[in-house]
């Protein structure tokens, strides 16, 4: 056997090193430009302008999006709109989680999913708020059918550039609207976490007046009844003290102050079980002062959602409630002795004047057999004594969802308001749906 030379060893170590410097420059020069790249892949996106921002920091990169989106996508004649859309970037390779929006982007940050699970984040707006919203309302044309064909839009776009694992989810309206968007594009996400989503069946659903009928324990309910007896026993004084605040702030109420009264004391009780913000020790005694009942009643149900200018901010929400995805109703019998309604409160004074308000249920139970029969990977997620989870979804037999429900939870409850063997289950149906390995 021929021996090798010193000289042709040192020529081979000096052909291996050089190899791996010309790796090393390659990679080197493949992370300088992973930026650039992926800018001019975004903007390679039919119909999209992108504009890099300051972002949440937690990412690598962030940039805005605005998707030219049709009016209606079946008939593209009608016009156009401007679709506002938020990316964080953190890695081609990573997984994407898409946050759904029910209303307007309230925040630019990460969501508990995308920190979870250390993935690239998609926020979406719903067309007609705020930013996204057409110069001219057709609103025929705010529909689950056509907000699901807004986001199938963009996250069709995105999946040429991210080819991992995708994830859609949302919180409370949100949270519907993730429903919505997977139970007509069901193949556009690998998984879905709903947060705290109604899936209301009516117009005005009545389970909501059963679950404040049953909620916590027989003393709280009791409570919650006899603060806002009082507030209707002191009537005149807190309409006084309405009158002064309205002033100030600057408000108008369509129906009246002694109206937006009426309303604000009866929604108390929901607002009261859906945060979960106020102590049972808060609520003020039957006998307090009305300065202190007052004081309360704001802090818990606050007068601004009947106020004009915050209607006309959430109209959208609105006319969507009580014409396609449900809403609720304020139940007047318990304090007939108070206030001479005959029927149960509605919100019909939301609507945009001149616009049919006729309910359609037929889209709502087709969801509803879906999620029951068809769906499949979705999580969600719950507050018992939430009030919106009295039309929390039922799955009957469908074991290819799962739904968790946080003992005493109210709608705040996220996946880390679990105790820790729930979060464990949670987080380890994530991982086998998923194919990976979370660590929390």
């Amino acid at each position: 056997m021929k021996t090798q030379t010193p000289n042709y060893n040192k020529m081979q170590i000096k052909k291996i090193n050089y190899l791996l410097i010309i790796a090393f420059i390659w990679i080197s020069a493949a992370c300088q430009t992973q930026t650039k790249d992926l800018i001019t892949q975004l903007k390679e996106l039919p119909n999209v302008s992108v504009e890099k921002i300051v972002g949440d920091t937690t990412f690598t990169e962030y940039y805005e999006m605005w998707f030219t989106q049709p009016i209606d996508h079946e008939n593209p004649k009608l016009g156009t709109f401007k679709q506002r859309v938020l990316l964080g970037h953190h890695n081609l390779s990573k997984p994407m989680v898409v946050e759904i929006q029910g209303y307007n982007i309230w925040t630019p940050k990460a969501g508990e999913l995308s920190k979870l699970i250390d993935a690239n984040q998609l926020t979406i707006e719903h067309r007609y708020f705020k930013q996204s919203r057409p110069d001219s309302l057709h609103w025929d044309k705010l529909t689950i059918k056509q907000a699901a064909a807004d986001q199938h839009a963009v996250i069709q776009a995105l999946r040429k550039i991210y080819k991992n694992k995708w994830i859609s989810t949302g919180i409370s309206k949100g949270g519907q609207t993730t429903i919505y968007h997977r139970f007509f594009y069901p193949n556009d996400v690998d998984v879905s976490v709903p947060y705290v989503a109604p899936m209301n069946l009516s117009r005005e659903d009545k389970r909501i007046h059963q679950h404040l009928a049953t909620v916590g324990s027989k003393d709280a309910r009791k409570k919650v009844k006899d603060f806002q007896i009082a507030c209707f026993e002191n009537k005149d004084k807190l309409l006084e003290l309405l009158e002064e605040l309205a002033t100030k702030k600057k408000w108008e109420f369509s129906m009246g102050l002694e109206g937006a009264l009426d309303l604000n004391i009866l929604e108390y009780s929901f607002a009261f079980w859906q945060w979960g913000n106020t102590s049972l020790n808060d609520i003020p005694n039957a006998d307090a002062n009305a300065e202190d009942l007052f004081k309360h009643l704001t802090k818990t149900s606050p007068f601004s959602f009947f106020e004009a200018k915050d209607i006309i901010t959430q109209q959208p929400f609105f006319y969507q409630a009580l014409t396609e995805i449900g809403m609720y109703s304020y139940e007047v019998s318990p304090f007939s002795k108070y206030i001479s309604y005959e029927k149960d409160l509605t919100f019909d004074f939301t609507l945009p004047k001149g616009v049919d308000g006729t309910f359609n249920p037929e889209s709502m139970l087709a969801v509803n057999q879906w999620l029951q029969m068809d769906a499949e990977k979705m999580l969600f997620i719950y507050g018992e004594y939430d009030t919106w989870s009295a039309t929390q979804v039922e799955l009957k037999e469908n074991n290819k969802c799962q739904k968790f429900i946080n003992p005493a939870g109210a709608h705040g409850t996220r996946i880390k308001s679990f105790p820790s063997e729930m979060q464990a289950e949670i987080i380890g149906t994530l991982e086998k749906w998923l194919e990976l390995k979370i660590n929390k």
